[in-house]
């Protein structure tokens, strides 16, 4: 039996085709019902992160690293933590929840902070989920804490900001939350994990800054960090994994492909 490559052509337009927009569609239908993600970050692709010393980039702010998402105070450091000069040794995280790096702030000599300015719209909540680890710095005046480490506390406050400047925020808070990690030995990562509800209810207009501070536990560090706007309390919304459409297009492109030459074989 000829199998023309012209009648395929037309099943694949009946057939395949709508089945690539049925899968679209679902993507667009779980989008729309999930929190809307505004800034995911793992801090894993830092631009023109050096090393000075100690497994630490002191001289560049996270922004210089990461984009113009922040505003700071301070230093705010971005550890390595795959390499070998902290503590004579580099860092240990036996989760691997870190990856390459994280960020690390201080509040006993400098009290580091950081601001990110966003709009929920008409959302209720600004939610944030988010990792923290008490860790040491073996340089740039530290170590500053005990060989055991110390339990570290971040508070996350949203404020008020009508204007939508970014900044570190000095309006009315509308609401704030601290999460309470463990402590680990200097150099060892142990990561706490903290999915964080904010009320953004009495904004002025939809525009906020939520800022990162830690409260105790002199040094410590964060990571994974997901925020999303949504109506519901809790709900980070769901960052899509990278090409996961691309290779069920892709499966069945070579299924039409591969259908086609058979079609000329038999030709």
């Amino acid at each position: 039996m000829r199998f023309a490559p012209v009648r395929f052509e037309r099943c694949f337009t009946r057939i395949v085709a709508p089945l690539i927009s049925t899968a679209v569609l679902g993507l667009s239908s779980l989008t729309a019902q999930a929190g809307q993600v505004l800034f995911y970050q793992d801090f894993e692709n830092p631009t023109g992160f050096r090393n000075d010393g100690q497994d630490v980039n002191i001289y560049k702010g996270v922004n210089q690293l990461y984009g113009s998402q922040f505003a700071q105070t301070h230093t705010v450091e971005t550890l390595y933590l795959k390499g070998t000069s902290a503590f004579g040794h580099g860092y240990s995280d036996p989760s691997g929840k870190g990856g390459g790096y994280a960020i690390g702030m201080q509040h006993n000599y400098e009290d580091d902070w950081l601001g990110m300015a966003f709009s929920v719209g008409s959302n209720a909540y600004l939610n944030v989920k988010v990792d923290i680890s008490s860790i040491d710095v073996s340089g740039f005046g530290c170590p500053c804490l005990p060989v055991n480490g110390l339990v570290p506390v971040f508070r996350f406050t949203l404020y008020d900001n009508p204007s939508g400047k970014s900044g570190l925020g000095d309006g009315t808070i509308l609401d704030f939350k601290d999460i309470t990690g463990t402590a680990s030995p200097q150099a060892v990562f142990d990561w706490t994990e903290a999915v964080l509800p904010l009320s953004a209810q009495g904004s002025t207009n939809g525009n906020v800054i939520l800022r990162i501070d830690l409260l105790s536990g002199k040094y410590a560090a964060f990571d994974n960090l997901q925020i999303a706007a949504s109506d519901v309390a809790g709900d980070v919304g769901r960052v899509p994994e990278p090409g996961a459409f691309s290779l069920a297009a892709l499966g069945l492109g070579m299924l039409y492909r591969r259908r086609w030459l058979q079609g000329k074989e038999n030709g």
